[in-house]
């Protein structure tokens, strides 16, 4: 049985554009996999705290020598890694907000990257330990930045995702939703083709 991970990063959590392009993806992986199961981490309902210096000392320590604010971070960063695994796919809703991810997202960025479980340091740089599957990315954002130097994110979700093993990356990209109506629809439109067409994983 095969199993989807979908992250939802939206201030405006199923309200938001990327989410709703996210949800039509979902539809249509379990369209393609009737007996598969859709994980949600929505990270906007259920925020996940900062790292800060004691919860990121804990991951060196020996269960023993944690202190329970460590080992809860622990715990938490241990769910969000088994979800990981756990999914032959992944697909994240991800707006912009000021040229960059949602500081949510960077907070689940920070969780699981975890060295020594989900990658580790080379002499030729990180290499992932998470067994390789797609990522479907769905972004929705105000302007029209894909293909500019102001398009930080997909770099960002190249380095950090190739860094944890993952191989085949797809973006959906709605742009320009903050320029009219018009526009708006025309963006969401050709989103919800490509999303239509995308490959899905046997």
């Amino acid at each position: 049985m095969k199993t989807l991970l979908m992250i939802q990063s939206s201030l405006f959590i199923d309200a938001g554009q990327s989410s709703q392009l996210a949800h039509a993806f979902c539809q249509r992986w379990s369209e393609a996999h009737p007996d598969g199961t859709v994980l949600h981490r929505d990270l906007a309902s259920e925020p996940l705290p900062h790292l800060d210096a004691e919860a990121f000392a804990g991951f060196g320590l020996d269960v023993a020598e944690r202190s329970p604010a460590q080992q809860a971070a622990v715990t938490r960063s241990d769910q969000l890694i088994a979800e990981l695994r756990q999914a032959d796919a992944v697909v994240v809703a991800l707006p912009m907000y000021n040229f960059t991810v949602p500081s949510t997202f960077k907070a689940w960025m920070d969780h699981v990257a975890w060295a020594g479980v989900t990658f580790r340091y080379t002499e030729t740089g990180p290499e992932g330990l998470l067994d390789p599957k797609p990522l479907y990315v769905c972004c929705a954002r105000g302007g029209k930045y894909s293909g500019t130097d102001n398009d930080t994110q997909t770099r960002l979700i190249e380095m950090f995702f190739g860094m944890l093993g993952f191989q085949e990356l797809h973006f959906t990209y709605a742009e320009g939703l903050a320029l009219g109506e018009q526009a708006a629809a025309a963006a969401l439109d050709q989103a919800h083709g490509r999303i239509a067409r995308l490959p899905l994983a046997a």
